[in-house]
């Protein structure tokens, strides 16, 4: 039983035009992403939700971190259900545009919530349906790529994807910002009304619409096609399936038990059965997924660390302003954006698995200089801080790109949906060994040990890395087969 995934026979031509418009409209929706994931849930709505016009402000905190530990666990339930469903009914896209609209929506919707206590539950509940079915969305959107991009392109596509991603969200805060919820706006309201945060909802949700537009399109005419006229455009970035891939070295097991091809109605019990036997299958008969899946889910938490508590130590150890701490954010996601589009060639060329090693690797050695240096200044920071954002992007492109070469024909969003489970199953690990260090450092030095919170964050990422050590190279296994 082989345990690889067969190579495609591409053939001379079909090389995916990385700069072509049905790549470009597919790294699009992650340029739009940015307004829900960086302007909603990281930089302004959730800041807005625990300021004092909707009560104290550690009840706002402790009941918005309980509304989105509860949206985590739909996330985790639902997202490699609703991926296989995707899969079965062969309507990627068409789950693509409907999640997407259900964030739009709510995206729209979050202008009502005024800065007043009776509106905190209604913006703690917006923003965790948005989670939910922004995640979904995802896990569809990721799925194109295997259909999107050659085999030898991948890299390239999915770190262009990703790099368009952190600086749509810099163009957008910095349009924002300027605009509307700055010190000094460009237009400004009354104060108390909240109105500058309120319409800045709508200009976001009016921004990820209107750069999912492309993708839904131009896959939607491209899913309409046949496979022979799907074939003569890889060459545009429009590739159908690649056709060399098997089902993760399950061939040998009856069509039925891996593609699941069965009636269109079926209950949500059926489709955890389903579910469940995959893993089996994956068990026996690629383990080296599930390995990765594991790998990818505690080095992810690591890298989502980096930027959750990286202005955190830079303020409070670093002494960075409150402006120098906006300036260094917005300096280090167009470093992680640019690096993350640049590395995306290196994936191609030496392999996911190299690059997200790589990656890893910088990222504890600078972590551990971050930490021996905590009294350097704030020049100190400055350097080490882009260099661990330069690696963040291409680690996180690479782990997507990786994950697509090992999915079964047929099984993207399936695969996909257990990855942002998985990822969800342990997002605790870095908040807590954050906080672990932070009090050990206590312990061993004194007050003023929060710089020691780094080492928590260096110990998920070395984790990540031990893990990856299991996990074998998938372009690796290709080239003896190409």
């Amino acid at each position: 039983m082989s345990t690889t995934v067969t190579a495609p026979t591409t053939q001379a031509g079909s090389r995916t035009r990385l700069l072509s418009w049905p790549v470009i409209a597919w790294g699009l929706w992650d340029w739009g992403s940015a307004a829900f994931n960086a302007v909603i849930t990281t930089f302004v709505f959730t800041v807005y939700l625990v300021s004092d016009s909707f009560g104290p402000k550690a009840d706002n905190e402790s009941a918005l971190s309980m509304g989105l530990a509860i949206a985590g666990l739909f996330i985790a339930l639902l997202a490699p259900v609703t991926g296989q469903r995707s899969d079965r009914a062969g309507r990627t896209v068409f789950w693509l545009g409907g999640y997407t609209a259900v964030v739009v929506a709510v995206s729209a919707a979050l202008f009502l919530v005024r800065p007043a206590p009776g509106y905190l539950w209604l913006g703690i509940v917006l923003l965790g349906v948005g989670n939910i079915f922004f995640e979904l969305a995802s896990v569809n959107y990721n799925a194109i790529l295997n259909h999107l991009a050659s085999k030898d392109r991948i890299g390239a596509v999915s770190g262009l994807g990703w790099g368009m991603g952190y600086l749509g969200g810099i163009v957008l805060l910095l349009i924002l910002y300027v605009a509307l919820v700055g010190p000094s706006p460009l237009i400004s309201f009354p104060a108390g009304s909240g109105m500058g945060v309120r319409i800045a909802m709508l200009v976001s949700a009016a921004w990820f619409g209107l750069s999912a537009l492309p993708v839904l399109i131009n896959r939607s005419r491209s899913s309409g096609r046949s496979h022979t006229e799907d074939d003569a455009e890889v060459g545009e970035g429009m590739s159908s399936a690649e056709p060399g891939r098997d089902r993760a070295g399950m061939e040998v097991e009856p069509d039925e038990a891996v593609s699941h091809s069965v009636e269109r109605k079926e209950s949500i019990l059926t489709s955890y059965k389903l579910l469940w036997r995959t893993l089996l299958q994956l068990h026996h008969f690629q383990p080296r997924l599930l390995w990765f899946l594991l790998a990818a889910a505690v080095f992810r938490d690591g890298l989502a660390g980096v930027f959750t508590y990286g202005g955190i130590i830079a303020q409070n150890t670093f002494g960075f302003s409150s402006g120098d701490v906006i300036l260094f954010a917005i300096v280090a996601n167009i470093v992680a954006g640019v690096a993350t589009i640049g590395v995306g060639r290196l994936d191609d060329r030496f392999g996911p698995r190299n690059v997200i090693m790589a990656s890893l690797g910088i990222l504890v050695v600078a972590g551990v200089l971050v930490f021996l240096l905590h009294s350097a200044g704030t020049a100190a920071f400055w350097v080490l801080g882009l260099l661990l954002s330069a690696c963040v992007g291409p680690a996180q492109s690479a782990a997507r790109s990786f994950l697509a070469r090992l999915i079964p024909e047929g099984q993207e969003g399936e695969i996909f949906g257990l990855y942002a489970t998985t990822g969800r199953a342990v997002s605790f690990m870095a908040p807590m060994m954050y906080g672990v260090f932070i009090h050990l450092g206590t312990r061993v030095v004194g007050p003023g040990a929060s710089y020691w919170g780094i080492l928590g964050i260096v110990a998920v990422l070395a984790t990540g890395l031990l893990l990856m050590l299991r996990v074998g190279d998938p372009v690796a296994d290709e080239e003896p087969a190409a």
